[in-house]
């Protein structure tokens, strides 16, 4: 069994749900922490969801901010993550690891 630890996702958000992450076949990925960064001035709000279900909903992160997500969620083969943000000035920085 082989595990790397990785940056799953480094992107912009879009205003509409995007994949940011898919695991990979015969994978299980734990998500062990998530940055969401707003690097304009003006307030912003975001959405993440890990396997559809929500664990962020329309958060608000001011301007020029960091929020920072520490959690242990395992995510099985072809799970995803996704996200969105009401400016695409948001950024998600998502780590985690993969277990072959």
């Amino acid at each position: 069994m082989a595990t790397t630890t990785k940056a799953l996702a480094r992107t912009a958000a879009a205003v509409t749900s995007t994949t940011l992450y898919t695991v990979p076949a015969s994978t299980t990925t734990v998500v062990t922490n998530i940055l969401v960064v707003n690097t304009a001035t003006a307030n912003a709000t975001y959405d993440l969801l890990l396997d559809d279900v929500s664990i962020a909903n329309d958060v608000f992160i001011a301007g020029n901010d960091t929020v920072s997500i520490d959690l242990k969620q395992v995510l099985a083969t072809t799970k995803t993550i996704k996200g969105l943000a009401s400016a695409t000035t948001v950024n998600f920085h998502i780590s985690g690891v993969e277990i072959v």
